[in-house]
């Protein structure tokens, strides 16, 4: 695996995405981008790359098409020799009471969030197999994926089940050499966040131990260290990257009791 070091990674036109093709590219990956809606971001995200010293390919990429999405998988391992490393990062939300949420809404946000990383997934694991080295696939999952959030049934559904495909396909890979984990982020500012070039060390946050949101670099970091030879032991596992936040699930009935 480590002769390749191709790393596809999908929604990385900004965020968390683009932290992380460039944090693969720092560690000596040439990087698949791919981008739904900002090419432009996805091409800034390319010369980031290319500065480090790596080689990048860009391509669109339609989760609500999962079938065509499955094939840009195909289209960038052509382009780039290969695959290691798929990190499936794009998604979607959508906030709505449950007695209220829209049908096609709940639809798309299921598409996107899982069914689209379900495709890609097992499209990078069968050319994994077939090249017959091992690999790393991390799902981008959320804080979400294990613990509710009023007003996102979509989008908990979504993640809750992407996390426990998670640790089937951790289950079904091994023998095959691919570990499979997720990463599950709280608050990071990004712009899906509407925090896009915001320190977060100076967003206070009272609710969450550490006292901030977290910088998507160090969401990035975790996810390069699960596709690296020192986590070649780690599978089917999901990693919080919340600054403590669900911690405070531990003390919610203290602080109601000195609120009143």
């Amino acid at each position: 695996m480590d002769s390749h070091r191709i790393a596809i990674v999908t929604g990385s036109d900004s965020g968390i995405g683009r932290a992380t093709a460039v944090a693969f590219a720092g560690a000596g990956y040439d990087v698949g981008v791919t981008w739904h809606e900002d090419k432009g971001g996805a091409e800034e995200t390319a010369r980031e790359v290319e500065r480090a010293g790596r080689h990048a390919e860009v391509r669109p990429l339609d989760l609500t098409r999962p079938e065509e999405a499955a094939a840009v998988i195909d289209e960038l391992a052509d382009a780039l020799g290969g695959i290691d490393v798929l990190v499936n990062n794009a998604g979607t939300g959508h906030s709505a009471p449950f007695l209220e949420h829209d049908l096609a809404a709940w639809r798309h946000v299921l598409e996107v969030d899982l069914t689209g990383p379900f495709c890609c997934a097992q499209r990078a694991a069968q050319r994994m197999v077939a090249a017959g080295g091992g690999g790393r696939i991390v799902n981008v999952t959320s804080v979400h994926e294990h613990v509710p959030l009023r007003g996102s049934a979509a989008y908990c559904a979504a993640k809750g089940g992407l996390g426990l495909l998670t640790k089937v396909m951790a289950l079904e890979l091994a023998e095959h050499g691919i570990t499979v984990n997720a990463v599950a982020p709280g608050e990071i500012a990004t712009p899906m966040t509407g925090q896009e070039d915001v320190d977060p060390r100076q967003q206070p946050r009272p609710g969450i131990p550490l006292g901030r949101p977290g910088d998507a670099r160090e969401v990035a970091a975790l996810i390069v260290h699960l596709a690296g030879p020192a986590s070649s032991y780690t599978t089917g596992a999901s990693y919080l990257v919340d600054g403590g936040m669900l911690l405070m699930a531990a003390e919610a009935n203290r602080l109601v009791k000195a609120d009143r």
